[in-house]
């Protein structure tokens, strides 16, 4: 028997990096996983490699930053499994920039899919958490929502209101046995990174960083997930041992 058996799981961001691993561990333990993201061949290749391995998955492809696109991906999420009891809202734009030469289109832009996302599937899933009596949500942060990078202000400004709507959904969720927590991922290893050799895209670039596996993140989001129902992980940050981040300044 799996951790998850009879658990029916969306995660945004799922056709590549965190969002996949994540997808991928939780249909390993027998949850039924719909992926979204804007990419449908990166959410197919997703769902084929989960249902090559026994795994029961669904892409829905979607904007998170658009009403119509997320509350279709929850409509058909319920067309299909009738409940939804796991969010993880992993969809994210990363940019920065000297803050004096940022544009409000990559403002917004950054803000658009990390906070206003985030709100726009947190709103739809406690809807259909609060009707069937619970539900978790697992927000993915960052080391940003504590610490900024030099050159980091629509990245780590996001962060930092992601953290403010965990603890909001975390709090106004209690009476209807909804629970939020964060997951803060320090400099992992997904396809952006490899492909800059190493390198931040969020911030000053301060050559090749000591990377954390996919895999790792995934098994935090699953103990997140799998803890019992009167039980919330409100906060946890994994990153790679050599990282700096407690020192700075």
């Amino acid at each position: 028997m799996g951790k998850l058996d009879g658990k029916v799981a969306v995660v945004t961001g799922a056709g590549t990096g965190i969002g996949k691993g994540i997808a991928k561990a939780f249909a390993a333990e027998g949850c039924a996983v719909v992926v979204n993201g804007r990419n449908i061949d990166a959410l197919n290749q997703t769902v084929t490699e989960i249902t090559k391995s026994g795994g029961k998955a669904h892409a829905v492809r979607g904007d998170v930053t658009q009403e119509e696109s997320v509350r279709n991906l929850f409509d058909e999420t319920v067309r299909l499994f009738r409940r939804v009891d796991l969010l993880v809202n992993n969809a994210g734009r990363i940019a920065g920039g000297p803050l004096d030469q940022l544009t409000l289109e990559k403002w917004n832009d950054v803000l658009g899919v990390n906070v206003t996302g985030v709100f726009l599937c947190t709103r739809d899933a406690f809807r259909i958490m609060k009707k069937q009596g619970g539900g978790r949500i697992i927000n993915i942060g960052s080391l940003a929502a504590e610490r900024p990078r030099e050159q980091s202000a629509p990245y780590t400004t996001s962060k930092h209101a992601v953290w403010g709507l965990t603890k909001s959904t975390a709090l106004d969720g209690r009476e209807f046995g909804i629970t939020c927590g964060q997951l803060n991922p320090g400099n992992t290893n997904v396809e952006r990174r490899r492909a800059s050799g190493g390198r931040s895209a969020s911030g000053r670039d301060v050559g090749p960083e000591p990377l954390i596996s996919v895999e790792d993140m995934a098994r935090a989001a699953l103990y997140m997930a799998t803890l019992p129902p009167d039980a919330n992980c409100l906060e946890m940050t994994v990153l790679p041992l050599q990282q700096v981040f407690l020192g700075r300044g």
